[in-house]
């Protein structure tokens, strides 16, 4: 029953995130990328109340900030992209190409934290990378600014899991969440400011509802961790892109592109090989979302 119930949790979640880039599409381009992100983050910050004891009970030296800000701008410039890359490419492809921040991450914890680097996880990187030639066909159509702006955010929320994973030994996950939170809003507020332009009410509303949605669908992810094995929760990430395909065609006239429904598997299929094998040694928690 439990794993029945981890399995809902995690389709509710697929749900949720795809929410989130659907409204973030719904926006388009009139608030500049850096602005929408950063009034995202603000917005999102009153969902940090319940947190406030365990921040006051957490000790903060020199070197936890540094931590801190330092994954709070990696993570901003992310961000940034991730806003950016969903006004120039379809939902499915923004999906599909965020798949990629677990075969990042693999290959991060080989490069930096001395894990070791099986030939099964060799072979997952290897399909993933076949699944974002599918996807992307350079050579066969144009490779615009949002495909390399949706890689650049994989990569940089690669590395930002990769600094939570350091602190999360350090401090409470609770603490973890709330400071990305901060360090990312106080990140963004430059880039921001730089190329501001009044929103309107109505936008405001939108992005609070980006804001909320994220917000839930982190917890959604949590209770379907808890509730069944990453055997059940993982595979049922596919269903994401089936969501954004879906979502893309009915709503906003995108076309149904079977590369990148094949390309997008491929690299799940990838991520499901390394989870299942990360799940032998330690629970992990995939990556934030946007």
């Amino acid at each position: 029953m439990k794993q029945v119930t981890g399995f809902l949790w995690m389709v509710v979640t697929g749900f949720l995130f795809v929410g989130v880039t659907a409204t973030v599409k719904h926006l388009g381009g009139r608030v500049p990328a850096a602005e929408a992100a950063f009034l995202r983050y603000l917005l999102g910050l009153v969902f940090l109340l319940p947190l406030l004891g365990a921040i006051r009970r957490t000790k903060f030296d020199a070197r936890r900030m540094g931590f801190f800000a330092l994954r709070g701008l990696i993570h901003s410039v992310g961000v940034i992209l991730w806003f950016f890359a969903m006004t120039r490419i379809p939902i499915a492809e923004v999906t599909a190409l965020n798949y990629l921040s677990p075969v990042y991450i693999t290959i991060l914890a080989a490069l930096f934290l001395n894990e070791t680097f099986s030939w099964a996880r060799g072979g997952a990187i290897l399909a993933a990378l076949i699944g974002v030639v599918l996807i992307l066909r350079p050579g066969f159509r144009e490779v615009g600014p949002g495909h390399m702006a949706m890689m650049g955010t994989a990569l940089l929320f690669a590395c930002s899991y990769m600094i939570a994973k350091v602190m999360s030994d350090e401090v409470s996950p609770a603490v973890v969440v709330a400071m990305l939170s901060v360090w990312t809003t106080l990140g963004l507020a430059p880039a921001a400011i730089a190329v501001w332009v009044w929103p309107t009410w109505d936008e405001i509303g939108w992005l609070f509802l980006v804001a909320t949605l994220a917000t839930t669908g982190h917890l959604t992810m949590t209770l379907a961790f808890k509730s069944a094995p990453i055997s059940v929760t993982q595979p049922v990430t596919f269903l994401q892109l089936v969501w954004a395909t879906i979502l893309g065609w009915a709503v906003f006239g995108e076309g149904v592109d079977s590369f990148v429904l094949a390309g997008g598997t491929i690299i799940v299929g990838a991520v499901v090989i390394i989870s299942f094998r990360e799940a032998r040694r330690r629970p992990e928690t995939p990556p934030v979302a946007p």
